[in-house]
């Protein structure tokens, strides 16, 4: 049996952050270098990134934390005790407000990185008797067809180049019903230029700003992660909560 794959998306590889259809501007507006956190050789670097990340996460009533958890029950709300899980927790501080703020929702915490998953299994997370603490490949989910209600990846995508990207649409719409991707906007590349202008002089001396001005350049703009969900399997479809430059990039992606 044949499928038809859309020609722009075939070449997953080299499609631009910014999608097919990306302006040759915004092409240029993309960078393969590493931050920090991408690092094995830079630990206290890394260490400094997490904790200022989780730190804004963790602002009461404002934290990405807070408005990522409310982002993930919106689209399990029918559902009375949800199979939650995360991909690339971090140091799990939205898997902690999932807990806090639903009753009977299950979460499954994960990331690929050992220190982390370690972290996290050491502490309340390890303890919680809704929760479950597991090393876990976000393109390669370890679990049954439809286990989960929602697989929620937050603000790690823009890590993964286009390849490994679209593998975590064909693992997550698999291993859930939903897949909730949030991520850094790609602005208009005009006004890309000029917040990344108001960043550079900052990379050299704030760990964490370093890392935001390479995120901004690696993030996904909405028709490539319509590409990369096409290319993963073309019964996925990819839908958006937001509007293009009006906050954080928020997408679910479903099979038909």
């Amino acid at each position: 049996m044949m499928v038809y794959v859309d020609s722009r998306t075939r070449d997953i590889a080299n499609m631009p952050r910014g999608g097919p259809d990306a302006s040759w501007l915004d092409r240029r507006l993309q960078t393969d270098r590493l931050e920090y956190l991408d690092r094995d050789d830079v630990d206290d670097l890394k260490r400094k990134v997490m904790d200022s990340l989780d730190r804004a996460g963790r602002r009461r009533g404002i934290g990405i934390h807070e408005k990522c958890a409310r982002m993930a029950l919106r689209e399990v709300a029918e559902v009375p005790s949800p199979k939650i899980l995360e991909l690339g927790a971090g140091l799990g501080g939205l898997s902690r407000k999932l807990l806090d703020k639903h009753p009977t929702a299950q979460v499954t915490v994960t990331d690929i990185e050992p220190a982390f998953v370690a972290g996290m299994a050491g502490g309340d997370l390890g303890s919680h008797p809704r929760a479950v603490v597991r090393e876990m490949d976000a393109t390669e989910i370890d679990a049954p067809e439809g286990y989960y209600d929602l697989a929620v990846f937050a603000l790690s995508l823009h890590h993964l180049p286009p390849e490994l990207a679209s593998r975590v649409f064909a693992a997550g719409t698999r291993a859930a019903r939903k897949l909730l991707i949030v991520d850094l906007p790609r602005p208009p590349a005009p006004l890309h230029i000029a917040l990344l202008a108001v960043v550079l002089p900052l990379v050299r001396i704030s760990p964490l700003q370093h890392d935001g001005f390479i995120s901004s350049l690696r993030a996904y703009s909405p028709s490539a992660l319509r590409a990369l969900g096409r290319h993963a399997d073309p019964s996925i479809t990819v839908e958006f909560r937001t509007r293009r430059g009006l906050g954080p990039t928020v997408a679910v992606a479903s099979r038909a």
